[in-house]
C-alpha cells in the first residue's frame, strides 16, 4: 500500500473540490481525507494500490469543473498514517 500527502492551491475552495475528490477517491478505490485549510488551499492524504494513488494525483492537478489548480505539491508518506479509516472522508 502507498500513501501520500497532497496540498492543493488556487481556487480549491467553495467549488466543490472536496466531495469531488471523495468521489473520485471512491471510484479510484483509495482511502484517506481531505479537507480545507484556513490558507485557501486544500490538504489530503490518500493511501491505496500504487494505480489509485497515481490516479489520484492526476486527478487533483485537475479537480473539478469549477476548480482552478495553481499548484499541487505531493509528498510520499513511508506509511499511511495510523487511524486512517478504510474509507475516503471529508473532514
Amino acid at each position: 500500500m502507498e500513501a501520500v500527502h497532497l496540498l492543493v492551491s488556487g481556487t480549491v475552495q467553495g467549488v466543490g473540490y472536496r466531495a469531488a475528490c471523495r468521489r473520485a477517491a471512491e471510484s479510484a478505490g483509495a482511502t484517506g481525507w481531505v479537507r480545507n485549510l484556513d490558507d485557501g488551499r486544500v490538504e489530503a492524504v490518500v493511501a491505496g494500490s500504487r494505480e489509485a494513488v497515481e490516479a489520484m494525483v492526476v486527478w487533483c492537478h485537475e479537480g473539478p469543473r469549477a476548480a482552478v489548480v495553481d499548484r499541487v505539491e505531493a509528498a510520499p508518506l513511508d506509511a499511511p498514517p495510523p487511524g486512517l479509516a478504510d474509507r475516503f472522508e471529508v473532514r
